[in-house]
């Protein structure tokens, strides 16, 4: 059975939700058709002319990458620009480009797990956690007992109590409801003018707030009562397992210059090199990363009780504040070098999910911008 680019696509943004991704991004498919069947994947950084040739080359029709082609202010894809004619060459060799941007960057398996990964560290914490749960209420209805399974199961197949991995989730307690009807009402139970004071079940299950609609239907259409009691309660976000950065451990403790070492050693050459603020012989073990530039986290890194801070792009300014006001080492890696690894998380997970009938490969081209060495290279 063939793998189309939908397929891909579905696996992908359940790994990397788009709804990670930051305001200003553009994620997701840019060229190609989700109905094509998919030859092979390419995963990589960037999207250049040499990337496309590539995957021309070795049959790959879908190419996967980080940073997305059409980020700001596109207003043109003629063949006169650069971009607009990759998007051309894209078009006429029936290539299509899938990214995954920020929604990449916060996701568990992410650019930063990746990047701790080849590290060696063992990832415990998230670093800047992003909320999440805000589009979920919390209903509870009372109903007489009798009823109670009805309106559940009604609610249910109107879409509430899913949580993680698990459906027809409620949690129910036993009490008395008490009414007074008045004139013009006609109760299913008691009278008008008598307090009426009946053994109730309270029901609560979480709802998705697009939901709403739906399960107030299915309520109405389950309970006996002409008017049916129930709360609503919008949930607050709470962090998740999700966001900006790792932290993680070494194997074991070693001084900030072998931890240097070890990150020249792990990465992808480039001129910008590996370079560090702090004591050399300062005792490194707990370490913060994010892959991509992550100076705007460094008040984070602060207070995270690391040693050392491996990310891409830090300023002078924002780093030299860091040096005045914090013990935590900063090293600093390239930019692409720092989100390499991602493209060999990516090709794995496709790997794993779609075994040997799809074939993936990680793009041997080298995307980074700064391309001239000290030595003339």
């Amino acid at each position: 059975m063939s793998t189309s680019i939908a397929d891909i696509v579905r696996f992908l943004e359940a790994l990397a939700p788009p709804a990670y991704q930051e305001s200003y991004d553009n994620a997701g498919l840019l060229t190609g058709s989700g109905n094509w069947d998919c030859t092979g994947v390419l995963t990589t950084l960037d999207a250049t002319e040499e990337v496309v040739m590539e995957a021309v080359s070795c049959r790959c029709n879908l190419i996967v990458a980080h940073h997305p082609l059409l980020l700001r202010g596109v207003d043109t894809v003629a063949a006169s620009t650069a971009k607009g004619a990759l998007v051309h060459q894209m078009i006429r060799t029936r290539r299509a480009l899938f990214t995954a941007h920020t929604n990449a960057d916060a996701a568990t398996p992410g650019v930063s797990d990746a990047l701790a990964d080849a590290l060696g560290l063992r990832v415990d914490e998230v670093l800047e956690p992003i909320s999440v749960g805000a589009d979920l209420d919390k209903w509870i209805v009372f109903v007489p007992a009798e009823n109670a399974d009805a309106v559940r199961e009604g609610m249910f197949a109107a879409g509430a109590g899913h949580i993680g991995d698990y459906s027809h989730c409620s949690w129910s307690a036993s009490g008395i409801g008490q009414f007074l009807p008045h004139e013009g009402a006609s109760p299913t139970i008691g009278s008008v003018g008598i307090v009426e004071q009946v053994a109730e079940d309270r029901i609560e299950v979480v709802v998705p707030t697009r939901q709403r609609a739906h399960v107030l239907a299915a309520i109405r259409a389950a309970h006996p009562y002409e008017e049916p009691a129930f709360d609503i309660f919008a949930l607050a976000a709470v962090p998740g397992d999700v966001g900006l950065g790792r932290v993680g451990m070494l194997p074991s403790p070693e001084p900030l210059s072998a931890f240097v070492s070890r990150v020249h050693d792990a990465l992808p050459g480039t001129s910008w090199g590996v370079r560090a603020s702090g004591d050399s012989e300062a005792t490194v073990s707990r370490v913060a990363v994010c892959g991509g530039a992550g100076d705007s986290l460094l008040s984070r890194v602060t207070d995270a009780d690391v040693q050392a801070y491996v990310t891409a792009d830090l300023r002078h300014h924002p780093a030299d504040e860091h040096r005045r006001a914090s013990d935590v080492a900063l090293v600093d890696v390239a930019h692409w070098a720092s989100e390499f690894p991602w493209c060999t998380q990516a090709a794995d997970l496709l790997r794993r999910h779609f075994g040997e009938s799809l074939p993936v490969r990680v793009s041997a081209i080298r995307t980074d911008p700064w391309n001239v060495e000290r030595n003339g290279t």
